[in-house]
């Protein structure tokens, strides 16, 4: 859904999140990307058992939205990621190494009470600039 310079990016699948919650997956404009908070549940929107499992469905998750805006996570420069617990960081830094394993973002992390969902332990956002990484250049 394209307006005044914008696009909205909804991968297949996202039309409930989209019209209920009133919020896209990501908005893309120019060669930016902004993706929204996307988190570890399965089909049924249950959310996953253990930070491991919920991170890799988040990443994943953030990989298909940044792929339906033509970006992938090479072009992430900036992540943010909420975490209900952050005794448990090493065990989110595992999984993010899977997905991200050189060529590191710019990434805040913060410590919350709760997110949206009762469960969720943990919910990332990013900001990519397309084409930003997919070409190496020594300093």
């Amino acid at each position: 859904m394209q307006s005044s310079g914008k696009t909205l990016i909804n991968p297949p699948g996202a039309e409930q999140i989209y019209q209920h919650f009133q919020f896209s997956q990501a908005v893309r404009t120019g060669n930016s990307v902004w993706v929204s908070g996307q988190v570890g549940i399965d089909e049924n929107t249950k959310p996953l058992e253990g930070i491991e499992a919920q991170a890799r469905a988040a990443f994943s998750a953030l990989q298909r939205v940044l792929a339906e805006a033509g970006a992938g996570l090479e072009d992430v420069v900036e992540l943010v990621t909420y975490h209900t617990s952050m005794k448990e960081i090493g065990k989110f830094l595992k999984v993010k190494a899977e997905f991200i394993p050189e060529d590191f973002p710019a990434w805040t992390a913060v410590g919350v009470t709760e997110l949206v969902m009762p469960g969720l332990l943990c919910e990332i956002r990013a900001t990519a600039v397309i084409g930003s990484g997919s070409s190496k250049q020594d300093a």
